[in-house]
């Protein structure tokens, strides 16, 4: 654990397109005056390994269980890593690295099934280390906004799009970009799920590619979600109900748009034609790089030992509820005889 005024040595663990955004944060903290270093990459990769240590000034390892034996031997210190590797591997790649006492912050979803996750979280527990997920989206200062103003919120519309990539195919569409969704919901709605129902197909690659969602929580508050990595178009989308009002999200565009349903309102001059009795705003903003909101975020935890603000629990929660959404997904396709798509 680093020293209450020591810098904070950090690793990256899969220096893919996700690990260089980390090692690119990492880089800029250190720049703006953080106290940490970065003392460790691990890329399994030999070709992209070879520029790396160039690149950023920092050893390289082939393996985790190499990275930890050059800490063993005393040639690195090692606080805190961000495991960036795909979600397969993610089990796999955190488990020493908890064990060995480092704390981590594990790109999302926290692991491929509900045992794994629930290992890494024992294993946090264990070691007293830090275990946060990536979520990414509680960290948009659109959502970081809005939380201020929920009042039972009963109706949410999700729309996550994206164009089709060969990235993360490792994993379905609900654990590669509906998650993100799912999380900001559970963390508003404050319920458990009731009931679901689901259906998906696989478009472009061997597994779901677009799905369609609606879960009904105990506390009567119903939400939809779409997800699609195969659209022309991509789409970041938020919506939701709450007694006398609506409020929509753009993560994309980290902007917060707010519709108050009030007999005595006027309409607002500046957006023409709206019905009397609604008065729209929209909430400021203050704009920020969700990454580096989370990054930041991280290691303040492994500085305060203060508890993340998604938590290993949280992580499991929402992947709990991905895991049954696939399946409703998959007993959905075998009741409705769509077999063929699944081939």
């Amino acid at each position: 654990m680093a020293e209450a005024h020591s810098p904070i040595s950090v690793g990256v663990v899969g220096a893919g397109v996700f690990g260089r955004n980390h090692l690119r944060i990492y880089r800029d903290l250190q720049q703006g005056g953080r106290p940490i270093q970065l003392a460790a990459i691990v890329e399994a990769d030999t070709t992209r390994a070879a520029a790396l240590s160039e690149e950023w000034r920092a050893p390289v390892y082939p393996s985790v269980d190499a990275c930890l034996d050059a800490r063993r031997r005393g040639e690195i210190q090692l606080d805190a890593a961000s495991v960036c590797v795909p979600t397969s591997a993610h089990h796999s790649v955190a488990a020493p690295l908890l064990a060995a006492g480092i704390d981590l912050l594990v790109e999302k979803p926290i692991a491929t099934d509900i045992a794994q996750a629930a290992d890494l979280l024992a294993l946090a527990e264990k070691h007293s280390r830090i275990l946060a997920v990536g979520h990414l989206e509680r960290f948009n200062p659109a959502v970081s906004t809005v939380r201020s103003s929920l009042n039972r919120p009963m109706f949410f519309e999700a729309h996550r799009l994206s164009v089709f990539t060969p990235r993360a195919l490792d994993v379905d569409v609900v654990l590669d970009l509906m998650i993100h969704d799912l999380d900001i919901v559970l963390s508003f709605a404050q319920s458990p799920v009731r009931d679901l129902r689901a259906v998906g197909l696989p478009i472009l690659s061997p597994k779901v590619d677009i799905a369609n969602v609606r879960v009904e929580f105990e506390s009567g508050c119903v939400a939809n979600f779409t997800a699609s990595r195969v659209s022309t178009e991509r789409v970041r989308k938020l919506r939701f109900f709450q007694p006398h009002q609506y409020i929509s999200i753009d993560y994309a565009r980290q902007d917060v748009l707010v519709i108050d349903v009030d007999p005595r309102a006027a309409p607002v001059p500046a957006f023409p034609g709206l019905p009397p009795g609604l008065a729209m705003r929209k909430l400021p903003v203050q704009p920020g790089e969700p990454l580096m909101l989370e990054i930041d975020s991280f290691l303040d935890c492994v500085r305060t030992r203060e508890a993340p603000r998604v938590s290993g629990q949280e992580g499991l929660d929402a992947l709990t509820l991905a895991l049954d959404i696939n399946n409703a997904i998959a007993t959905h396709a075998r009741r409705a005889g769509l077999d063929a798509f699944t081939r």
